[in-house]
């Protein structure tokens, strides 16, 4: 690479090429050191982070003929500006002759070179990087709003590359941003539990005086040679507030919200609405991993389809008091639901097999595999994010939503809902989370529209 690096003059500093070095780290099987867990770098703003991996996409595009590079933002404006950067390199005098030509119509943003390699750019908002059989480079810029869903969409089609590279790189996530993705990616090198993912966090330290330069210097390497102190003053200024300023322009992660609170602030509240009079209904039962309770909720989707799905808490009750209640509950219902997921190794095997005694039907009994429970919190995540679910506002719910936390699952940024007060469960927000996910992915439909009760 720092032969290419030199040839097309994209100079790189000291600490650029210590990075792009340990990216492009290969094991004793010339596979990419972090070519399973991905290469995730945490930066601050003006620090030189489009120069840095657009140097690294061109002179792995030179290098490599046919090269297949994807550059997606998450925001069509942040995606348009690189484009535009990485067009003015295309352009140099040094790289025109590798070029054959840059694609600037709106959706066919590309750089094309003359050796078959292509660099493709588009942003996550409006569905890019979904359907490609075979990608050799995954550059996901703004990885503080990046979701699973992106994710599912993109990361696949790099397993059909020999030697595939997936790229997460951002700013550390707002309150408000749905960041799980980057903060459980962080949290899992910090643990030192994954040996396949790189991690690299420029920024200054947690306490940092915002105006002290030496805290400037540590967290931006291009302070002040290449970024002027005239830039960081400016943003400085127009972040608004010391929080921003301390996140966005020196790096500093909020540790009292990386992977905690289940929703950004406010979410969870702004989701409440009358529920609907029909449609088509779905439950999830939750047994605590103690075996100490057991909750249900129920969902209900529009028959049409279209329009937020409305979920509710019915009961959470003590183990003491049995199932029988529950088993009554569906027997009564058996005709008018969709489907019911039932999670949760203390009773859901008992509860199972007695619906099933009772005559329900295989198809409305769904007992989720690891897979798919981590895809149900992901989604209700996304619905709560998004405005895609309401609630009715039910005080013993919301208090289990508002003070919930995320728990990692896994180690590929999967999570699930925990809390951190001793003695306490979120069983009812799992049944919600279990029944939005029947009531979004069943295919049944029973002949009964009708509320949860």
């Amino acid at each position: 690479m720092a032969t290419w690096l030199r040839k097309v003059d994209m100079p790189l500093d000291a600490w650029q090429q210590g990075l792009v070095t340990a990216v492009l780290g290969k094991r004793e099987t010339g596979q990419y050191a972090c070519g399973i867990g991905g290469a995730v770098v945490s930066i601050p703003r003006q620090a030189g982070k489009t120069y840095t991996f657009g140097a690294l996409a061109f002179a792995l595009c030179l290098a490599n003929p046919n090269t297949l590079v994807l550059w997606s933002a998450h925001r069509a404006r942040t995606h348009q500006e690189t484009f535009k950067s990485m067009t003015s390199m295309a352009e140099r005098p040094s790289v025109a002759p590798f070029v054959k030509r840059s694609l600037t119509g709106a959706g066919t943003e590309a750089v094309e070179f003359a050796n078959g390699s292509r660099i493709l750019f588009g942003a996550r908002e409006n569905g890019f990087g979904r359907g490609f059989a075979k990608v050799d480079v995954l550059v996901l810029d703004e990885a503080q709003i990046l979701t699973e869903k992106a994710m599912e969409d993109m990361v696949p089609a790099t397993n059909a590359s020999p030697n595939g590279l997936v790229l997460l790189m951002g700013t550390p996530p707002r309150p408000s941003d749905p960041g799980e993705v980057f903060r459980l990616r962080r949290e899992s090198a910090l643990s030192g539990e994954d040996a396949d993912v790189l991690y690299v966090e420029l920024s200054a330290d947690t306490a940092a005086n915002p105006d002290d330069r030496k805290q400037w210097s540590k967290a931006n390497p291009s302070f002040p040679f290449r970024t002027g102190e005239g830039a960081i003053l400016r943003m400085r200024k127009l972040l608004g507030s010391v929080e921003s300023f301390k996140r966005e322009g020196l790096g500093i992660w909020d540790e009292r919200q990386q992977g905690r609170k289940a929703f950004g602030p406010g979410l969870w509240s702004k989701r409440v609405a009358e529920p609907p009079s029909a449609g088509v209904r779905s439950f999830g039962v939750k047994f605590t991993p103690d075996g100490s309770h057991v909750a249900i909720a129920g969902a209900l989707r529009p028959k049409d389809g279209v329009g937020a799905i409305h979920v509710e808490a019915i009961r959470q009750a003590p183990m003491s008091e049995g199932t029988q209640w529950l088993i009554d509950f569906f027997i009564e219902r058996r005709a008018d639901f969709a489907q019911v997921m039932v999670d949760g190794r203390a009773g859901a095997g008992y509860l199972v097999n007695a619906l099933r005694a009772e005559g329900l039907r295989k198809s409305q009994i769904l007992v989720p595999s690891v897979e798919q429970a981590v895809t149900a919190h992901s989604m209700l995540d996304r619905a709560v994010t998004q405005g895609e679910v309401t609630h009715s506002g039910q005080s013993d719910l919301d208090l289990q939503a508002e003070g919930a936390i995320r728990r990692k699952i896994g180690t590929a940024g999967g999570f699930g809902w925990d809390t951190e007060i001793e003695g306490e469960t979120v069983a009812l927000l799992d049944a919600v989370t279990l029944a939005h996910y029947a009531a979004k992915t069943t295919k049944r439909s029973p002949g009964r529209k009708q509320a949860f009760l």
